[in-house]
């Protein structure tokens, strides 16, 4: 069994939870999980949710299949999720905007999450956060301070803890989906390197920006000149409320625009974000891209694409490979990060310095990578 603990149990993870179960009932097919349908020694129905960590005390306490139809009308098989809890995370400054949050002395916060890993054991911890500002970390002491003060932000003190915890439970793999700096924060990567662990991410890579990359690399291959970029995307869910906030909706940017020079070789002009928030819209974003470039002889094309994306369950059929990715690393002893694992899952792959390429050769990379574990 993949013990796995869920950090924000939002519209994300919550397809994620009742997703798993159906497939494991026989109920859904694994669509969406890319790689589903190759053998590489750990089966979907290995994975086993153990609890989940949340900062919205109307959920704190209850059973995941409730939460999940509440909230969110998804209906898990019979019996499943029941008997697994949401348990009450961080809270702060970070989130009071957004959720209902009691006070709580930070120290007795930390010390409490970290109890709550020690006691679940999960082999693979999944932050499904909402988008976070922050800044990297470089050095181990400053890293630190910054989370006895409550300076850092919360997917990197969560980062933090599992990896404190792992002291006592061993190894765990730490999966970062949003695009706070988890893996790209030395900081923490050298203390997964010290404690024997994986970190992964950072932000996963869904809808718009996959499909960006390989075009642009379509357009690379043919040596035609991209004039400009233009991607919009619009959505009613949580995390394009969060984005409304500026410093967010920038951190969030930065990752989805770092696949322009990465992959073109040259910073095209670019108008790659999020861009609004509209409520009526709920999980079902609206995308919609322009790219213009020059081909032989002067010759100018365009292109024009309009999506309407279910964008939780696109997460959330990424994170299924995630989780079982995350223990097989684990299993073979792999430490740090894993630049082929996070190029096709993330939208900044890890370490920091990677490129970002497009998804059809991170494709290939990734399934070489795992057939040479």
């Amino acid at each position: 069994m993949i013990r796995t603990l869920v950090i924000g149990f939002g519209q994300v993870a919550a397809n994620f939870a009742v997703g798993l179960e159906r497939v494991k009932s026989g109920e859904a097919e694994p669509y969406g999980v890319p790689l589903a349908d190759q053998d590489f020694g750990v089966r979907i129905d290995e994975v086993e949710i153990v609890g989940a960590v949340d900062v919205d005390k109307r959920k704190v306490g209850r059973d995941l299949a409730s939460v999940a139809e509440e909230f969110y009308g998804l209906r898990s098989p019979s019996g499943a999720l029941r008997d697994v809890y949401v348990h009450r995370g961080l809270g702060g400054e970070w989130v009071r905007d957004l959720f209902p949050v009691e006070n709580e002395d930070w120290s007795l916060s930390l010390s409490r999450v970290e109890e709550l890993i020690q006691e679940l054991k999960p082999d693979v911890i999944l932050d499904v956060t909402t988008t976070q500002s922050a800044h990297a970390y470089e050095d181990i002491e400053e890293f630190e301070g910054a989370v006895a003060r409550g300076d850092a932000a919360p997917g990197q003190v969560y980062a933090y803890l599992a990896l404190k915890a792992s002291r006592r439970i061993g190894p765990l793999a730490y999966v970062n989906l949003n695009p706070t700096p988890v893996a790209h924060s030395p900081a923490i990567l050298k203390l997964a390197e010290q404690t024997g662990c994986i970190v992964l991410g950072d932000d996963g890579a869904t809808g718009a920006t996959p499909l960006t990359a390989d075009l642009l690399e379509h357009l690379r291959e043919r040596n035609r000149r991209v004039y400009s970029i233009a991607q919009f995307n619009i959505g009613g869910n949580t995390d394009f409320l969060s984005l409304t906030e500026e410093k967010r909706n920038r951190a969030k940017e930065e990752t989805k625009s770092s696949v322009v020079r990465d992959i073109l070789g040259y910073d095209a002009p670019h108008y790659i974000k999020p861009t609004g928030y509209l409520e009526p819209l709920g999980d079902k974003k609206f995308v919609a891209m322009h790219i213009w470039w020059e081909s032989f002889n002067g010759a100018v094309d365009e292109l024009i694409v309009n999506m309407r994306i279910n964008d939780s369950p696109a997460l959330a059929g990424l994170i299924v490979d995630l989780a079982r990715i995350g223990w097989l690393l684990k299993k073979k002893g792999l430490r740090g990060t894993v630049y082929e694992v996070n190029a096709f899952y993330m939208k900044r792959p890890a370490p920091p310095g990677s490129r970002n390429i497009s998804r059809f050769h991170a494709y290939e990379l990734l399934t070489r990578f795992i057939k040479s574990l």
